[in-house]
């Protein structure tokens, strides 16, 4: 079951109407079940996430977002599709970030439908890397410490 962000946004909206419905609705957003991971967790799912910012858009990100959530229904991959903002990337866009459970995420450019596609049967199915990789170039201030 593919699922989006947008789907989510009447649950999101919801109103409080005591202190148990709001730690029910943080235990959720801790836990990602509210987006789709359900009892698995949000580290056993793939993720995938389309940069859907200014320049991603005009870059035709809208496209390969809806490519990857029609490609995934149809190839029956258990997969959540969100946007974002910004990466940073803005020289390589349209960007997508992919998390495999158990890896580190990995930030794709230059993403068209073609590439998209060898993504989700290379790396996606296989775990086999594809052309377009944004090397990380920063470390978290966790790793510097």
């Amino acid at each position: 079951m593919v699922r989006h962000k947008s789907d989510l946004t009447e649950k999101n909206m919801a109103k409080f109407t005591s202190p148990a419905d709001l730690k029910r609705r943080c235990e959720e957003l801790r836990t990602g079940s509210d987006r789709g991971f359900g009892e698995a967790g949000p580290g056993n799912v793939i993720q995938v996430k389309v940069s859907l910012a200014t320049c991603g858009i005009a870059s035709g990100a809208k496209t390969i977002m809806d490519f990857f959530i029609e490609q995934f229904e149809r190839r029956n991959i258990a997969a959540v599709v969100t946007r974002t903002g910004c990466m940073g990337y803005c020289y390589a866009e349209p960007t997508v970030e992919v998390k495999l459970p158990g890896r580190e995420e990995v930030v794709f450019g230059y993403v068209d439908v073609r590439r998209a596609d060898q993504i989700i049967e290379k790396y996606i199915k296989t775990g086999e890397f594809v052309d377009g990789i944004i090397p990380v170039n920063y470390q978290t201030i966790d790793l510097k410490a």
